[in-house]
């Protein structure tokens, strides 16, 4: 790089910086900046053109300038609107007013008519990690943040899920057996906390119209919970429940791990997971948070599977009426007094 781009770029990278001389831009930079412990190791950052990921953007570029470190961003255009691409475009040009480059990955193909949103996801986390993969990234960060907890929370209640499920969103998860950890830095933060960025810095953000699509269950959900709000719901209280059920949660995965190490044989190469009979001679709860690990570890899926399919192979197996199933993307069979899982072709 010869002096003059070299010039521009520090001129640029102070002009990104000075952002944080405003008070509630520092503090909201702190909040983001405490909740990461990655030593240094190269970054992604999921992006879209909403408040929670530009403000997501900004934060991680200012992290990477402070602690010189490599972040990647990328966008995943679905395809499912017509103005998912323009839109797509807009965001890259919108996110190189902070210097930063954006990568678009689009989902090509087929799309789904049912189920929409969450096959979407699905879809989104796939394409992301392979991205990380590739880049030898391990560490992804998404914009979820404090009212994406709630709304996670109520939605699970309202499917029946147990304790796992209620606090599904975590700060931090290790997906699957690729190593590559997903960040959620913004989970103390709240949607307007992030919304008071985007305007300040890019004074712009995209509206996806599917937010008030009164047609999807998160959004009446969302909506809910603002009426509870003005009700006098106290968030404090709310979130005050939620970590000690996440403590309450801790308890049970030390012997979840425990029984998956002691009575499980796993051939990562063949892709295959031997569980014992002394697998299935734990509490309820370890069996059904055990055996979905596994399912969720051979067959390779984000999301685990839904409760009571878990629920109904354990009856099977407990009254010896398992012969062979297909769940998760995985085979599962008996062998002798053995349960074998192997990858679904």
């Amino acid at each position: 790089m010869n002096q003059k781009s070299l010039s521009v770029k520090n001129k640029t990278h102070k002009k990104i910086l000075s952002y944080l001389r405003d008070k509630e831009v520092l503090r909201i930079y702190k909040i983001f900046e405490n909740s990461l412990d990655i030593n240094k190791n190269k970054l992604a950052v999921a992006v879209s053109g909403g408040p929670d990921s530009l403000a997501l953007a900004f934060l991680a570029k200012c992290f990477s300038l402070i602690h010189e470190i490599d972040v990647m961003y990328f966008i995943v255009d679905h395809k499912l609107r017509h103005e998912s691409s323009s839109e797509a475009k807009i965001a890259i040009k919108i996110l190189k007013k902070i210097n930063i480059n954006c990568q678009v990955l689009t989902w090509n193909g087929k799309k789904p008519k049912t189920n929409i949103q969450a096959i979407a996801r699905n879809k989104r986390y796939s394409m992301l990690l392979e991205e990380c993969k590739k880049n030898k990234i391990k560490n992804i960060l998404f914009g979820h943040h404090l009212d994406d907890l709630f709304e996670n929370f109520l939605i699970r209640m309202l499917r029946g899920s147990g304790l796992n499920g209620l606090i599904s969103l975590s700060k931090s998860v290790k997906y699957k057996d690729d190593n590559i950890k997903i960040l959620r830095p913004l989970l103390d933060l709240e949607k307007k906390n992030l919304t008071y960025l985007s305007k300040k810095i890019f004074n712009f953000f995209i509206q996806d119209p599917s937010n008030k699509d009164q047609n999807f269950k998160r959004i009446r959900i969302r909506n809910l919970l603002n009426s509870l709000e003005k009700e006098g719901l106290d968030k404090k209280k709310f979130l005050l429940t939620i970590n000690n059920l996440k403590d309450s949660d801790k308890s049970i995965k030390f012997y979840v791990e425990k029984n998956i190490k002691k009575n499980s044989t796993f051939f990562k190469k063949r892709k295959i997971i031997i569980l014992s009979n002394n697998f299935f001679e734990q509490s309820h709860e370890v069996i059904f948070r055990s055996l979905t690990n596994v399912i969720q570890i051979i067959g390779q899926n984000y999301y685990p599977v839904r409760g009571k399919s878990i629920s109904d192979l354990i009856e099977k197996i407990k009254s010896s009426s398992l012969t062979k199933v297909t769940l998760g993307g995985c085979f599962i069979e008996k062998i002798n007094k053995s349960i074998l899982l192997s990858k679904e072709n």
